[in-house]
């Protein structure tokens, strides 16, 4: 039998591309419109995994393509770090009206949220002359060398790359549903355990330039932490003069339903990470910070490509949409999706926990829901039958689903996805017995 054209490239790739990227499933873009992608051997798709939250506009929308197009007729690149050009300039003062930090900020460009990460680090350490960070297990802030140091969410990610960026703790993210301080609140016992043992053992808190946060955990699980969580960050790090770092990668522009995630606890970051939603699919990453933490001088910190023409053009596209209610649609549609999943949920107890906020939505898979015993395979047998059923899907944490469709996506087709999820579910169930 001849192979599929799907196979015929998957062959090509395993010959020649690094076998270090996680594919879970044969499947092979040729064209994507919206919430609807479609293979090269025509096959179409339902798309619930958006690039990994990045394409939050849908694929190709056409204000965003039309941005691209006249951008690239005019030109293609030209340096920000040595030159000036429109796009940049617009494209700056746009989220340094958007970022929810009150006062003058300023904005750095790279090109990915591990750069963001790593610029954010880089500026924690000039702005306040310490040496540490601390971070959370189940994190995940991108695989570079000082970003990877702060990630905690799988071994493999580690493994092999050791020795990493010194000074680096990690403390407990508080889960409401799998409370790792039982008996206890688990976001005040989240802080107690920073302030009152790592303080006091390992990481003097003099020494610690930033906490570095996912406002919503992302890889680690789409955990949503208790509402105290975030305000109990903000109180340490003023009371010890650590500058708090949001991690908004995976969260922002419009994902939870508001233009960022930390909006949902009114807390102000100090430094905002930025990526993937930011600009519906062009390479594009930033910080935006308080001015008086951007204040390092000319040459402390570049990137060539940062801040190109055409994802600049791409980004500020994105936002006229975001600002023109796409965010709006996430808040409505999140809401629909998790009514619909818990839905699904009383009929299906493998479904431990339904959580998030917006259109940024995990489903936590349990072998039993009273002991809640982690279901990995179940989870991983559900994103295999959601393709075979035309959905793609992603996973997170050990044994979560994440929802993550375009902001926009209409509801026949938000419903025709969950339709073909509760099948791949049943199926799942059926198989793995």
């Amino acid at each position: 039998m001849a192979k599929s054209l799907a196979q015929q490239w998957i062959d090509r790739d395993e010959a020649n591309i690094s076998p270090s990227y996680t594919r879970s499933y044969p499947f092979v873009m040729a064209k994507g419109r919206g919430s609807e992608v479609w293979d090269v051997d025509g096959n179409r798709y339902i798309d619930f995994g958006t690039g990994i939250a990045v394409t939050n506009t849908g694929h190709s929308h056409p204000h965003v393509v039309a941005a691209i197009k006249k951008q690239a007729d005019a030109f293609l690149h030209m340096s920000g770090t040595d030159f000036y050009y429109a796009p940049q300039i617009e494209l700056a003062e746009r989220l340094n009206r958007l970022a929810p930090i009150s006062g003058p900020t300023k904005v750095f460009f790279g090109n990915s949220g591990a750069e963001a990460v790593e610029a954010a680090m880089k500026l924690a350490r000039w702005r306040t002359g310490r040496p540490r960070f601390l971070a959370f297990y189940r994190a995940f802030h991108g695989r570079t060398f000082g970003a990877v140091s702060l990630t905690a969410s799988k071994a493999i990610q580690r493994n092999g790359f050791a020795p990493l960026l010194p000074g680096v703790s990690h403390a407990f993210y508080p889960n409401p549903y799998r409370n790792p301080f039982p008996g206890e609140d688990p976001g005040q016992a989240a802080l107690d355990y920073i302030e009152n043992h790592l303080f006091k053992t390992t990481t003097p808190p003099d020494e610690v330039a930033a906490i570095i946060v996912e406002p919503i955990q992302g890889e680690g699980g789409y955990i949503v932490p208790p509402d105290n969580f975030l305000p109990g960050l903000r109180e340490l790090a003023d009371k010890y003069g650590i500058l708090l770092v949001f991690d908004e990668v995976q969260s922002g522009f419009g994902r939870t339903g508001k233009m960022f995630a930390a909006e949902h606890w009114g807390v102000e970051p100090d430094i905002i990470c930025m990526a993937k939603g930011i600009a519906s699919g062009m390479p594009l990453g930033a910080i935006v910070a308080r001015a008086d933490v951007m204040s390092w001088p000319p040459g402390a910190h570049a990137s060539t490509f940062g801040g190109n023409p055409v994802s600049c053009a791409a980004a500020l596209a994105t936002l006229d949409l975001l600002e023109g209610g796409f965010v709006e649609m996430s808040a409505r549609s999140g809401a629909y999706l998790k009514s619909r999943l818990r839905e699904i949920a009383e009929r299906f107890p493998a479904m431990g926990d339904v959580r998030g906020k917006g259109l940024m939505v995990g489903v936590e898979l349990v072998k039993n829901p009273e002991s809640k015993e982690p279901w990995p395979e179940l989870r991983n047998l559900i994103v295999q039958k959601a393709f075979e059923h035309g959905l793609l899907m992603l996973g997170c944490g050990s044994n979560s689903l994440r929802f993550i469709p375009a902001l926009n996506i209409p509801e026949d087709i938000l419903d025709e996805g969950i339709g073909m999820y509760e099948a791949a579910l049943a199926d799942a169930l059926k198989e793995i017995g």
